[in-house]
């Protein structure tokens, strides 16, 4: 409990708890089938002391994490908490009210919505603002549009292209890492899952995407919305590619997106993602601080409990900025010294002010993976020692340290009387590669993945150590979750399609193959060609009048149709249509499941 702040400080849970008006009756949200999405009952252990399977300092952000239901935040600003790992927004305008962020999937935002509805009236939703392109905020937005419903769809500048692009170039592999980040497989208990430092956990309902149709594009840019004058502060390359803030002037409230929240965030997920820029993202609060503070009487964010009070959210907002910044140029500073990010990793701690200050403790970020996170911003994979330049990959290296060590039954007799469980996991991690179908060495990592996780303050490092517990023990987790929903891949542009078709091709089955397709798109008139040559599928243009291998005339739809179902019908084509077969049958599926704690 070294340099933690006060248990007795008690002003997060009377900020977590102000302006409760309810909570939903029925305790679990289904889906159309019957399966349970989202339970608001999970976490009711968490009103217990905290055992000694749980971090402290974790088992109280998770406490006021699961408080869940409707909250005023201000005068015609109504919050849902605890719904999904996100939070929803209700901003009441004239005619209606405008949703921010409406979830991550389609159920929780309609059971969100419900509960507005039950005690503020049935106000139409006239508007949406996506603060940002992660799916936890875009993703429930057909539970509170009606079809066919004509309002502003408001996104910052390359929302769309940053939010299809990121759920499917590298979706699949996100998508199964996430599974170990939020743990939302996992048993919810005092042993098992109990939060994720940023909300509780990810809904697993359905995915869903309707386009923006007004673009924030600079700093500044005002829109009345249903009577409300926004005022919007664009942030791309901070906590997303494509971010903003905005401002109520007339309410004086200031809404951070996922900027500044009540954690150390992310410089780079654990699920995967691009480095973040944690200097630009301390200039963006920088600037936040001398456009909005002065003129904010709260401060209200897309996760966790608004903050009160002028002084209050500029200390908040300052404090937040001064973490970012510190641990960019202390990495910088160190990198410079010739030290290597995992060493900078143990050598770094943070000012006693941001040690102390509870929103500034690792529970979805960490000091010590975000470090990493810059140093790999800056100097890439490569620490410098040719030791590391070329090294054998997990499988073949492990077998060999084991034989080094003396054997597989020599590690494990160490191992179980190892006082560091960082240094027995590393080396039990050799034997489960070394020898896969070692039950007893599995065990006893999994044992050591125990207790490391029952320590850690950071919820995605523990819900890490107890998925992989899991799974070592033989408890795969299937993925519950397709961020590659129809909706999102209907959004794709046709460059970012035929992007999502050349990340598939198996290299070498196409080595020797040469296949040209002209593709017409009747509905966009656009026309591209797709040349695969060397394994490399590359988009181009008919620029030397070479006649193509095929020529399809086709509308985006039916496009999107064959690519799921490799199906022609309705496409009228000219020329050889084995080239296309040529095409698809090079084409490699993701595997949803991969193995991560195993070979």
């Amino acid at each position: 409990m070294v340099n933690l702040p006060s248990f007795e400080d008690s002003t997060d849970f009377d900020n977590a708890d102000r302006g409760y008006i309810a909570t939903a009756a029925e305790t679990k949200i289904k889906d159309a089938s019957g399966r349970v999405v989202w339970d608001l009952a999970a976490y009711a252990f968490l009103d217990g002391e905290c055992p000694e399977t749980a971090n402290p300092s974790l088992w109280r952000q998770s406490q006021l994490n699961a408080r869940h239901g409707l909250y005023e935040v201000a005068e015609g600003i109504y919050q849902v908490r605890g719904f999904d790992l996100s939070n929803v927004t209700f901003i009441e305008g004239e005619q209606g009210v405008i949703v921010v962020d409406p979830l991550l999937s389609v159920e929780p935002a309609v059971a969100a919505l419900a509960l507005y509805r039950e005690h503020r009236g049935e106000r139409p939703v006239t508007a949406v603002i996506y603060t940002h392109s992660h799916a936890d905020h875009f993703g429930g937005v057909r539970g509170v549009v009606p079809d066919g419903a004509d309002i502003p769809i408001i996104a910052p500048s390359g929302f769309l292209e940053h939010a299809v692009a990121e759920n499917v170039y590298a979706g699949t592999a996100m998508s199964r890492r996430a599974i170990y980040m939020y743990g939302a497989e996992l048993v919810k208990g005092p042993a098992g899952q109990i939060g994720a430092g940023l909300g509780q956990t990810t809904s697993t309902g359905t995915i869903s995407l309707i386009e923006p149709n007004l673009h924030i594009t600079e700093t500044g840019q005002e829109e009345v919305i249903d009577g409300v004058r926004i005022v919007f502060q664009l942030t791309p390359g901070t906590e997303a590619p494509a971010e903003m803030n905005f401002h109520l002037p007339e309410r004086r409230a200031l809404c951070m997106a996922e900027n500044a929240t009540h954690t150390l965030h992310n410089i780079l997920t654990l699920r995967g993602a691009l480095v973040r820029d944690p200097r630009v993202w301390a200039r963006y609060l920088t600037e936040a601080i001398e456009l909005y503070s002065a003129d904010s009487d709260v401060l209200f964010a897309s996760h966790h409990w608004p903050t009160w009070g002028t002084a209050e959210l500029t200390a908040f907002l300052s404090q937040q900025r001064d973490l970012y910044s510190y641990l960019h140029d202390q990495t910088l500073r160190l990198l410079n010294q010739g030290y290597t990010g995992i060493e900078i990793a143990e050598l770094i701690e943070l000012p006693p002010a941001l040690e102390h200050a509870w929103h500034a403790r690792g529970y979805y970020g960490s000091v010590s993976h975000n470090i990493k996170a810059v140093y790999q911003r800056y100097m890439g994979w490569f620490d410098g020692n040719p030791a590391h330049l070329w090294e054998l990959p997990p499988e073949q290296s492990s077998k060999k340290l084991v034989e080094y060590m003396g054997g597989a039954a020599t590690v494990m007799d160490k191992a179980r009387t190892e006082d560091d469980p960082r240094w027995a996991a590393q080396v039990l991690n050799y034997v489960v590669f070394a020898e896969p179908g070692n039950t007893g060495a599995r065990e006893l990592l999994a044992q050591v993945y125990d207790t490391l996780g029952h320590g850690c303050e950071n919820g995605p490092w523990r819900n890490f150590y107890l998925q992989g517990a899991a799974e070592l023990r033989g408890d795969k987790a299937d993925a519950s979750i397709d961020s590659a929903s129809p909706d999102v891949v209907s959004a794709l542009s046709l460059e970012q399609i035929f992007d999502s078709l050349s990340i598939r091709v198996n290299g070498p089955r196409a080595w020797d193959l040469r296949s040209t397709i002209d593709w017409k798109f009747t509905d966009l008139g656009k026309e591209i060609r797709l040349s695969l040559a060397n394994g490399v599928l590359v988009q181009t243009r008919d620029y030397d009048g070479t006649p193509a291998d095929l020529t399809l005339t086709l509308t985006k739809p039916q496009l999107l149709a064959m690519v799921a179902t490799g199906n022609l019908d309705g496409v009228e084509s000219e020329g050889d249509r084995r080239a296309l077969r040529t095409l698809l049958d090079v084409l490699d599926d993701g595997d949803r499941d991969f193995d991560i704690v195993t070979p």
